[in-house]
């Protein structure tokens, strides 16, 4: 007998036919001898919850393993003093003392690790005292945060008139600007470069030599085109949701189209424009290509982060304990701006995908 609740008007467990077969099912099945593995192998079966949440956490274990253990491999690295780096454990930062045991029956001795070595926090201050790795820092983050704002600027006119008026040729014309994005960004560095060191007389005004090579413009301005296109793609899916009411409403009080678009559409857009800022900046902050062959590696010729790092890198010696010292400190804004913008991300990244 069930010991569940009657509910008013409705019937008992007992006069439920799947009930009763399956506690029926459950007297007659005999105990049977079963392994660890048949064991769980049924519990799974006969409670799916379970299952789905077991499959649940080993997926985030997983994902959090191997996606945390390079940042921590990097921090064990820069830990360990420069002379202990080949004894370093994969568990222990600072190098790992070793004894040596005997092998009984066996004529040869096993090193063994045992306990911590010398940790070496200095590393992270010796980046800033070798080198003026804040400055190639400043370099990428500047340059950044200027093609961020050019992108959304720019992407945020194409996305309205993709998104928003009906014009002949529109499909075409977007086809081909989303096509431009897969380019390889090797296609373009030659046209670029003899366009950008050749003097120019109508650059004279902005660059004295008339030539764009070690200034953030022969950096951010090719990196804008590149990641332009998907931001407008972006922007053109959340403008085009906005509803023409709002825009003819905000018309009607007297602004114009263009101020609609920054006053109503945008605002309104948030977590899409967050989400096409955000892989921008991220995007044009880890850019190795056009900037290390843009500009001369210096740091006061806007040099990039990721040239800051390859310093480290000398033709007798490389210094592997400084490059992932300077590797993690330059991957903190990152981290800082994902953490602050996760929550318009995700809704950015996620509103689209379930139609109402």
């Amino acid at each position: 007998m069930s010991d569940r609740p009657i509910p008013d008007g409705g019937s008992t467990d007992d006069d439920d036919p799947t009930v009763e077969m399956a506690e029926q099912a459950e007297r007659d099945e005999p105990d049977l001898d079963r392994g660890v593995v048949e064991a769980w192998a049924a519990k799974m079966i006969s409670n799916p919850d379970r299952a789905y949440r077991a499959t649940f956490y080993v997926a985030t274990v997983f994902f959090l393993v191997t996606t945390l253990f390079p940042f921590y491999w990097l921090f064990v690295i820069a830990m360990t003093p420069r002379n202990d780096l080949s004894t370093t454990g994969v568990l222990t930062p600072g190098g790992t003392p070793r004894v040596d045991v005997d092998v009984p029956l066996v004529d040869a001795a096993l090193s063994v690790p045992v306990g911590l070595g010398p940790i070496n926090p200095g590393s992270f201050v010796e980046i800033f005292t070798a080198l003026p790795f804040h400055r190639y820092v400043f370099n990428s983050f500047v340059i950044a945060t200027v093609a961020t704002v050019v992108v959304l600027f720019v992407g945020s006119l194409a996305g309205y008139v993709f998104g928003r008026l009906d014009f002949r040729g529109r499909n075409p014309l977007l086809l081909l600007v989303l096509v431009t994005s897969f380019f390889p960004p090797a296609a373009f560095f030659i046209p670029l470069n003899r366009l950008f060191n050749t003097n120019v007389d109508v650059l004279r005004p902005l660059v004295s030599a008339g030539s764009l090579y070690n200034t953030p413009y022969a950096v951010f301005i090719p990196l804008s085109a590149i990641f332009l296109p998907l931001s407008i793609f972006i922007l053109m899916t959340f403008y085009s949701q906005i509803p023409d009411g709002l825009e003819d409403a905000a018309r009607v009080e007297g602004t114009t189209r263009l101020g609609a678009l920054f006053r109503v559409i945008v605002p309104l857009s948030a977590p899409g424009v967050a989400t096409a800022g955000v892989l921008t900046f991220i995007s044009v902050y880890n850019e190795y290509f056009f900037t290390s062959l843009m500009t001369d590696g210096q740091p006061g010729n806007w040099a990039p982060m990721l040239e800051g790092i390859l310093r480290f890198q000398g033709e007798f010696e490389v210094l592997y304990n400084l490059m992932a010292a300077a590797s993690i400190v330059a991957v903190l804004p990152v981290a800082i701006l994902v953490v602050v913008a996760q929550e318009k991300i995700v809704s950015g990244l996620t509103t689209g995908a379930v139609k109402e």
